[in-house]
């Protein structure tokens, strides 16, 4: 007879095998050791439970990991919670998903969250409905695309880059900017209001203040002032548009491409995306990159299609109220 139980992971334990299935939900490599320092920096803010079998047989017990969830409450929203929900395939439909999402529901209900978010696979109907079911519903879809660097011609673009410096637009980079904080108040206030504006978005900030983005960007590792590509107005000093992109493993990611709506129709973020991706190719040395947009941010990614990305996979963000 096999029977369950729910308990807090462990990190020595029980992060090797969480590790291997974030890998596997978010599609893209976690460590034991990332997984552990990530906890480590932020258990403050998370709550999460395993379900581990218990297998009895003749007096002997045996047990293993059958699923988790792994819920962040938001920095900047609060009273929101991100969570993760994952069964094992072979462990499914034994009412081990309805356990733990119980489980999850009475801890953010004691933790008084109101809102839960949840990202599910667009190839996975089962957990959809499983979501559907429990009264979330589809709030955003989120694709992944990806660009091969080798096929990529950034030739036909020089022209763009040409006009736009001739109007009086200075592109540089965080870096050239000798990455000052005045740079960088600067360019958190474009990131904000660029990513609050952008098409699909719900209008929240995504940091609490200036510090905050300071502490979660201009202090990560993955932060690269010469990969901050920024784009300023000489004529009024304004910051105009922006590209960022960092290296992760063997790729490339855009982290995020903006443009001031008061400069938008100009082409500029076609021009300082391609600076970002000759970045990636010259200086990175990578050979793909990769980036998310919401599926209703059609203008970024018309553009990306005529860089020659293609789609990668699907997110559908689902959204319940408490």
């Amino acid at each position: 007879m096999s029977t369950f139980v729910l308990r807090p992971a462990e990190p020595e334990r029980d992060f090797e095998q969480l590790a291997a299935w974030f890998s596997i939900l978010e599609d893209e490599t976690t460590t034991k050791c990332e997984l552990r320092e990530y906890y480590n920096t932020q258990r403050d803010r998370i709550i999460q439970k395993v379900a581990d079998a218990v297998e009895r047989d003749a007096g002997n017990q045996r047990g293993g990991l059958l699923g988790f969830y792994w819920a962040a409450r938001d920095r900047v929203q609060l009273g929101q919670t991100t969570f993760y929900l994952f069964v094992r395939s072979e462990a499914r439909g034994q009412g081990i998903g309805r356990r733990l999402y119980e489980d999850l529901v009475q801890s953010m209900e004691a933790a008084r969250t109101r809102r839960l978010r949840v990202s599910i696979s667009g190839d996975c109907p089962q957990d959809q409905s499983f979501a559907e079911r429990r009264g979330f519903v589809e709030r955003a879809r989120t694709m992944a695309m990806a660009l091969n660097l080798d096929t990529f011609d950034d030739r036909p673009y020089d022209p763009i880059i040409a006009r736009l410096q001739g109007e009086g637009f200075q592109f540089t980079s965080m870096a050239a900017l000798g990455n000052t904080e005045e740079a960088q108040h600067k360019l958190y206030l474009l990131n904000e209001t660029t990513g609050m504006e952008t098409l699909g978005a719900d209008g929240a900030p995504s940091w609490n203040s200036f510090e905050d983005f300071q502490q979660r960007v201009c202090r990560s590792d993955w932060y690269r002032p010469d990969g901050q590509l920024v784009v300023i107005d000489s004529t009024t000093g304004d910051w105009a548009a922006m590209s960022a992109i960092t290296r992760f493993d063997d790729y490339a990611y855009n982290l995020h491409t903006g443009v001031d709506k008061r400069y938008r129709g100009r082409k500029l973020a076609q021009a300082v995306k391609v600076l970002a991706l000759r970045y990636a190719r010259d200086v990175l040395k990578v050979n793909t990159v990769r980036t998310h947009h919401n599926c209703k941010n059609l203008p970024m990614i018309a553009i990306d299609c005529k860089f020659g990305y293609v789609q990668m996979s699907e997110t559908v963000l689902m959204e319940k109220l408490l």
